[in-house]
Order: structure tokens, then sequence, then C-alpha cells
């Protein structure tokens, strides 16, 4: 049977399961075994991520399979080598451990907007920039922003949500050039970032149930915190162009400000677009 695609985190199971992705991953070779002979599966086998970490068999399978409520920090960092993730990912191990320090901050009753946050926008006439809260719901924008992707007035609050609409709105997703890389790293930064709460819970099985490539992605358990890249984009007044952007957090605010740094020349076109 397949797993549920609304349950982002179920404590001991979903750490088991983040452990069988990334072993899988693995190639033996790269890590000193002999990658020859039967292997009914990919990647490493469990004994030998056990190996790896020092750990008996028992216990690494124990602990993938669910039935243990917690590990060590040792032995937590122990896999997170044996498996050799990143930095990314070893920090969401940790979290799925319930074993590091990272955002344990108090969710906001209500994400609203300060108004300096909103001057701040305002202020951003040459630079696209968004307000994104800890979901990514789209909180506020510019009009630079409305331009590179939409005018985000037209669509409903409760579907006005940056992941929800780079797989299910047809303009948002056209405006991307490079969609999949996008799409996948933005599907790993909400499986690192985002908190494991109801409302993340619906987001998560509706796409489930709508996109084939989300699913897909979204069971590959790959996390990243990634802030910062070049993207191209394309727009039918100005054709593709790429920009710079980075992702800011709002610490107190619980929210990310997502600016992008776009060519002079390509300005005056999307302002045009925006004003159309």
């Amino acid at each position: 049977m397949a797993s549920d695609p609304v349950r982002v985190t179920d404590g001991p199971r979903e750490l088991g399961a983040f452990l069988r992705a990334r072993r899988g991953e693995l190639d033996p070779e790269t890590v000193g075994f002999d990658a020859t002979g039967n292997r009914r599966v990919r990647g490493l086998r469990r004994e030998e991520v056990a190996q790896l970490a020092m750990i008996s068999t028992d216990y690494y399978t124990r602990l993938e399979q669910g039935r243990l409520a917690s590990a060590s920090a040792e032995v937590v960092d122990a896999l997170a080598t044996a498996l050799r993730l990143n930095k990314d990912e070893r920090s969401y191990l940790y979290k799925l451990a319930n074993k590091g320090d990272h955002d344990h901050r108090q969710p906001r009753d209500a994400e609203g907007i300060r108004p300096q946050t909103r001057k701040l926008l305002e202020n951003l006439r040459d630079t696209p920039a968004l307000v994104l809260g800890r979901y990514l719901d789209v909180l506020a924008w510019n009009q630079l922003a409305e331009a590179v992707f939409k005018d985000f007035a037209t669509v409903r609050r409760q579907d006005r949500n940056f992941l929800r609409m780079l797989f299910l709105d047809a303009d948002v997703r056209s405006r991307f050039v490079d969609w999949e890389p996008v799409a996948r790293s933005t599907v790993a930064f909400v499986r690192a970032a985002a908190p494991s709460e109801p409302r993340l819970f619906h987001l998560i099985g509706e796409l489930s149930l709508s996109d084939t490539e989300f699913r897909t992605w979204w069971a590959e358990r790959h996390a990243s915190y990634a802030t910062f890249g070049t993207r191209t984009y394309t727009h039918p007044l100005t054709g593709p162009y790429t920009v710079d952007w980075q992702v800011l957090r709002l610490p107190e605010d619980d929210q990310l400000l997502m600016v992008m740094t776009v060519p002079p020349e390509i300005l005056h076109r999307l302002n045009s677009a925006d004003t159309a």
C-alpha cells in the first residue's frame, strides 16, 4: 500500500523513511564497498550503513523500520556522516530525531505584515520582491513581482501559496524557463524549513494528489535550505531573462523576503507589462 501523502512527518517512521531514501542514493564503491555481486536494491545495504556508523545492524534496522522512539545525538551524527549528508540534510536528520536546536521559534497566531516591511516593498522600485510566510504563502508583493509572476490579488487567498502555484498555476509555472530544478529545490526547501503542522499536511496532501511530479519529488525526501541562486524567467513582452535571487529571513515575524535582481534593460519592459 502506498504511504499516506498527507503525513509530512510521523516521528520514527519518517526518520526511518529518510534514512532509507538516503542510503538508496549512495554508490557502494564511493564509500569503499564492492558493488559487484547480487545486490537486490540500489544503494547501500543496511549492514553497510551500520558498519560505517559503527553501530549494530540490528539497531540500525530497528531505527530504519521505525521501531525505535529515538537515538542518541552521537548515533545521529554517525549516521549523518556514514550517509554523507550535506549540511541541510544533516540538519533535517537532527530535526527528525528531535536532537537539533534548529528553528524552535513559536509560530505566530496570524501572519501579518509589519508596516516597515510594506514600506520596504514599496521602496524596492527596481527589484521584484515578495514576502512569504512559513509555508511559502504569498503575503505581500510589489508591482515588479506582479510583472514577473502574475497579479497575486487575482488569486484566492487560500490558494496564494508559492509552492502550490509553482505546480498548479499555469501562469506562474510558465514564467520559469528552468521550471523543474526550481520546483525540485522549492520542494526540498519546504521539507527542510516548514513546520510539521496541519496547515502543511493539507498543502502536501493536495499537491500529492494533484501532481505526479510533486508526489515523486516529495517522496524522495530531499532537504535543502537554499536561499540564493540564479534563475531564468520569461515573459511575453521580454522573452527569457536571467536574475539573481536571494531569500532573507525576517526572524521576528517568521517570514521570508525574496528579492530578485533584474537586468536594467529588462526593467522598463517589465514595468510596461505591469501597467498593460
